[in-house]
């Protein structure tokens, strides 16, 4: 049981408390997923009134020291000491091979000269330079439809808005219907993207067991049992790090649970066009209470920054308002190429062709790294590799960077108390070139083969010489 033996007095004893939390998880006295003690507990240790350690245990929780959970207790947070954002303003290692940040396959996008030259034709442009309507242009809306179609979202222009890219998606969706406090289900392993949006909000992230095919819905039902929790957030066709798909099954056992509870659900699909098997989404089962995003970066020209935004009016002008009080509006220009894209075809073209690529990396991936626990589909953009016993995803992270090659750790994906599980996420897509991601590839098989103990001596006698 955690004792902070050292307490600087000379300070208020609340926040010299969470100070000294900080300190022994810093130094390693505390590690990721530790139980803390009963706010009781800790009092008679240190000898201060309960009321004390309450503020104390808060200030450590804001500072992301802490995560408390009803009825289990209150533990060191899985992900201490990791950057939740996946970049970081500022140049990257650029003579790393890239296989953290999952990236749209440059290579296969064309020179989108010829998309533009046909804008220039309808001699629109400078209606696209003015301010327009937040929610967007009506024929912008109307191919926001048509897109959000593919993924069996059938619904009218009016149900759409339009976003500057996911990430701002989940800004306006979370600024507008939560507050700071509220509480959000999730799998207990998420898009880092959305934490952080969360953290900034002051947004409860609840964590929500998971199994091969994603969130429990037993598990989400104790979640809303034990807690006050107004929202979900799911990826169902290719979540964001396991890869792993829902069955149409598991989506109507979820929405019977957010129906019974009234829940806002999140249901982001940003990578859903990369799987061609279920693309069917949760939404058309909770309509009136899904607000479901298609963000088009992974897809095709990511430097456009355009999501379609699918919701109910009464969800829908809500999110319209937080895009006004953010950027007032997507810029026209963008959506209007980014529509030219998906009316002419060229689209789909692109998808297609990235697909084939995302395949012949997916089975490159699948033979270099046989014998251990990938797991992954054909034309998914990353796997999930589960990793010896005798690594933990912190070590082999920084392993692979030592290596030359940038890999993202679960601790980076976690969501509350629970130790995150041994296990890295590698992005197939990162790697410009095939002849780069083998090479990536064969690192990092090499680090599995030499095992811990020989990187940790590999270490040491770098250390010595």
């Amino acid at each position: 049981m955690w004792n902070p033996r050292i307490i600087d007095t000379d300070k208020s004893l609340y926040i010299a408390i969470a100070d000294a939390m900080e300190r022994d998880v810093r130094n390693g006295t505390l590690k990721p997923g530790e139980r803390m003690p009963t706010h009781r507990e800790l009092a008679e240790i240190i000898g201060v009134n309960v009321t004390t350690i309450t503020r104390a245990y808060a200030n450590a929780e804001k500072r992301g020291l802490i995560t408390g959970t009803v009825g289990r207790g209150t533990f060191i947070t899985a992900d201490v000491g990791i950057y939740a954002s996946m970049a970081q303003p500022g140049e990257r290692n650029v003579q790393a091979i890239e296989m953290g940040l999952v990236l749209p396959l440059y290579i296969k996008e064309p020179d989108i000269s010829k998309t533009i030259e046909n804008l220039l034709k309808t001699r629109q442009l400078n209606r696209y330079m003015r301010y327009s309507d937040p929610l967007g242009l009506p024929e912008h809306r109307e191919t926001g439809a048509l897109w959000v179609k593919r993924f069996g979202i059938e619904i009218p222009k009016e149900n759409i808005l339009i976003c500057s890219g996911a990430q701002h998606a989940l800004t306006c969706i979370l600024s507008s219907f939560f507050k700071s406090g509220d509480k959000i289900a999730a799998e207990y392993l998420i898009y880092p993207g959305m934490k952080a949006i969360a953290k900034t909000l002051g947004i409860k992230l609840e964590p929500v067991a998971m199994d091969a095919e994603g969130m429990l819905p037993e598990s989400l039902e104790r979640v809303c049992q034990r807690s006050p929790v107004k929202g979900v957030y799911l990826m169902p066709n290719m979540q964001n790090p396991t890869t792993s798909v829902m069955s149409l099954q598991r989506k109507r056992e979820l929405s019977d649970v957010i129906l019974r509870h009234g829940l806002i659900m999140i249901e982001d699909d940003i990578y859903s066009f990369s799987n061609q098997k279920n693309q069917q989404a949760i939404t058309p089962l909770v309509p009136e209470n899904s607000v479901y995003i298609a963000g088009i970066s992974k897809a095709f020209y990511a430097g456009l920054r355009v999501a379609f935004v699918a919701a109910p009016k009464q969800l829908l002008y809500k999110i319209g308002q937080a895009v006004v009080n953010t950027i007032w509006m997507t810029p026209a220009l963008n959506v209007a190429i980014a529509c030219e894209c998906i009316r002419d075809g060229s689209a789909d073209m692109i998808i297609a062709d990235k697909l084939r690529e995302a395949e012949m990396r997916y089975e490159k991936a699948c033979r270099i790294l046989s014998g251990y626990a990938i797991q992954g589909i054909p034309g998914g953009f990353f796997v999930w590799l589960k990793l010896p016993e005798e690594w933990s995803g912190k070590e082999f992270e920084i392993a692979a960077r030592e290596s030359g090659v940038n890999v993202f750790c679960a601790d980076k994906f976690a969501v509350g108390g629970e130790k995150a599980p041994s296990a890295v996420r590698i992005s197939l897509s990162g790697a410009e070139t095939m002849e780069e991601l083998v090479k990536g590839l064969n690192i990092l098989k090499n680090i599995l083969l030499g095992g811990y103990k020989g990187y940790k001596d590999r270490m040491e006698l770098e250390t010595i010489f």
